[in-house]
């Protein structure tokens, strides 16, 4: 114990207040969700890309039109052979045949040596049909799991309303005997099925062999249909050759005497557009690896 006297005096102790520390309890609201990225299926996926599985199914709008494509070629066909019957011709309608056959090959080529190269997205009537070709060097297997009627319906509804006017206007001329209309009927009737059906030669061209019909590939090694080796030279570098697909047979007289290049140069020099050929980076048609869930 301390003395207290009056002379001893304690000093006075300092005194500390408490401190005070305020926790919060409430939580920090949460981050904004990162924004949503959706995947938007156009109708380029009719061609090319990748696709919900359910886009490649046929319905029956795609039905239909395939349907009634295939009328018209067969009517014009059958128009062709009862009028070569009632003349006695056989050469002539084997001819045109024939001219018709080669036509739908070297049209298929520039048409698609066309929508290779020029426009886009927004070019009006062919938007669609490019961006879905562009989508195609990406994914060319994607052709490949279209059911028959989604991938040749857009084809079939251009064959039905060209070819029934070309008919009635060839039975209304009198050629002769009768024996050049004959040929006239078999030229439109060739062309217009060759065209309709080059999108099903075109997806033949990429199918596995093993998985191709005997016939299917014993066409193809016989060149009456564009075959898997002729095909695949189109997608690789420089993608500015082979663009034929009914059977490729002009793709060699097309790319030796360089018809394509000389057009570009026109197109070029005339209207000041660069073909896509000529300074695409190759990584844009560089085809990518994905497949589609549960199709392999």
């Amino acid at each position: 114990m301390y003395a207290l006297t009056p002379r001893c005096h304690l000093s006075s102790l300092p005194r500390f207040s408490p401190a005070c520390r305020v926790v919060t309890t409430s939580r920090p609201p949460p981050l904004p969700p990162p924004p949503a990225v959706s995947v938007a299926t156009t109708s380029s996926s009719q061609f090319g890309g990748p696709a919900d599985p359910s886009s490649l199914r046929s319905t029956w709008p795609h039905r239909a039109w395939v349907a009634t494509g295939s009328a018209t070629v067969i009517a014009s066909l059958v128009k062709s052979v009862s009028v070569a019957a009632a003349c006695g011709a056989a050469v002539e309608p084997l001819l045109g045949a024939v001219l018709g056959y080669l036509l739908a090959d070297l049209g298929t080529g520039v048409y698609h040596w066309a929508i290779d190269n020029y426009g886009g997205p927004s070019t009006p009537v062919f938007g669609a049909q490019i961006e879905g070709f562009q989508g195609h060097h990406k994914y060319p297997y994607t052709i490949t799991r279209r059911e028959f009627a989604n991938n040749l319906h857009a084809l079939a509804r251009a064959v039905t309303f060209t070819v029934p006017p070309i008919q009635f206007l060839i039975s209304g001329i009198s050629i002769g005997d009768g024996s050049m209309a004959a040929a006239a009927h078999a030229f439109v009737g060739v062309c217009a099925g060759c065209i309709m059906l080059s999108q099903q030669f075109h997806a033949w061209a990429h199918e596995k062999k093993g998985r191709l019909p005997p016939a299917v590939a014993a066409l193809q090694e016989a060149g009456v249909l564009v075959s898997r080796a002729e095909h695949a030279a189109h997608h690789r570098p420089p993608y500015n050759s082979n663009y034929c697909i009914v059977s490729g047979a002009c793709n060699r007289a097309l790319d030796e005497s360089r018809v394509f290049e000389a057009m570009e140069m026109v197109v070029f020099f005339r209207f000041g557009v660069r073909p896509r050929s000529w300074s695409e980076p190759a990584s844009e048609r560089k085809e990518q690896t994905a497949r589609i869930a549960g199709k392999d």
